[in-house]
């Protein structure tokens, strides 16, 4: 990652937080401030992280050494424990979600939204839904998506970076301690939020593709910008299809509605997709039912496009029964069909009767005479 900068004070290490990754460096703000007032360095990573398989992301609490002080240089030397990753976009010591979908422009797709939720609720952290450009809908369609949002299990906002609506409350929201990440398609207006939110920032925005109806991709890398003492903010990069869990029977935990019928009662079959099984406790009369089946046809479809690419079939998870899906069984564990045993059975007394035995091999001549 280029080369490592010399130290003016051998042997000085300091501590701080990784705020943004640039190419093959990063930003460290420091916990404290060296000479000169000094508390932010350009850093390279010093090689035998990358040796160890360690990597670095956004919001990584790092020890920085061989400090050049004037330059304002210095470099990566170890890792603190993190405390989650988030995966995509990579940032590491997570508070909470931000999951940001647009009203309108670009149009707001319900499957795509559950998918963004789905990744958010893979960290195990507090998820926040923002509803932007509020101005663009009426109030009641705004009101409604509100509502929906709190059936599923979230306590939504509805934010205008134009009127300011819902920036107060959001801010009060996200001013608690810790690295909050904002999350959403292209074009839904992450960075306008953040500006709404910190106006000295004045990060770069654009508008949505007028054919395509599409988002323009702005922010290119992950940054941690500060809201308030101890809490910090990250833009990230937009992304229009998140990634399912690859275990098909972690997707239902993943749902606030399913685990909400779930902790009054339990399912018959400890390995019950919820497809309407036979003993389910989690039914099929609540609004995402739907797209909680998509997800796991998605899911399928993925595992057997990866099965295929590597030459060979998918591993064990699920297929296609009817309408719905169900566990696929492990090869070790399937029973042959009656049909394919009667026919062993017939192979082996045919073959008995050649001079073979069951087991294929030649049975041995018989005396001459």
């Amino acid at each position: 990652m280029g080369a490592e900068p010399a130290s003016t004070q051998p042997g000085q290490s300091e501590l701080g937080q990784v705020v943004a990754l640039l190419a093959n460096y990063c930003w460290v703000e420091l916990d404290r401030a060296g000479p000169s007032g000094v508390n932010r360095l350009l850093c390279t990573r010093r090689t035998r992280l990358g040796k160890s398989g360690q990597t670095i992301a956004v919001g990584d609490r790092v020890w920085v050494d061989g400090i050049d002080w004037p330059a304002g240089r210095g470099a990566v030397a170890a890792l603190e424990p993190r405390d989650g990753l988030l995966e995509r976009p990579a940032v590491a010591n997570v508070a909470r979600v931000v999951v940001v979908v647009a009203l309108a422009e670009p149009a707001l797709d319900p499957l795509q939204l559950t998918r963004f939720l789905l990744t958010a609720e893979a960290t195990g952290r507090p998820v926040v839904l923002v509803f932007s450009k509020a101005d663009l809908v009426p109030p009641e369609v705004a009101e409604e998506w509100c509502g929906r949002a709190s059936a599923w299990g979230y306590e939504a906002l509805a934010v205008s970076t134009r009127t300011g609506q819902g920036l107060e409350r959001l801010q009060q929201r996200l001013a608690q301690p810790g690295i909050a990440v904002l999350c959403g398609p292209s074009g839904v207006g992450k960075s306008s939020v953040l500006n709404g939110l910190c106006p000295e920032l004045g990060l770069r925005v654009a508008a949505v593709s007028g054919r395509l109806q599409r988002g323009r991709h702005t922010t290119r890398h992950v940054e941690l910008f500060p809201l308030a003492p101890g809490a910090l903010l990250a833009d990230t990069p937009g992304f229009n299809r998140p990634r399912l869990p690859a275990d098909p029977a972690a997707l239902g935990a993943l749902f606030p509605e399913i685990r909400q019928r779930l902790r009054s009662a339990s399912c018959r079959f400890s390995n019950c997709l919820h497809q309407g099984d036979p003993g389910c406790a989690v039914g099929g009369d609540w609004e995402r039912y739907g797209l909680y089946g998509q997800c796991l046809a998605d899911l399928v479809l993925e595992g057997e496009r990866a099965g295929r690419s590597q030459g060979r079939s998918a591993e064990p998870g699920l297929r296609r029964r009817g309408q719905g899906m169900e566990p696929r069984l492990a090869p070790g564990l399937r029973q042959s069909s009656r049909r394919r045993q009667r026919q062993q059975m017939l192979d082996g007394e045919s073959g008995a009767e050649d001079g073979a035995n069951p087991s294929g091999e030649l049975s041995p001549p018989g005396p001459a005479n």
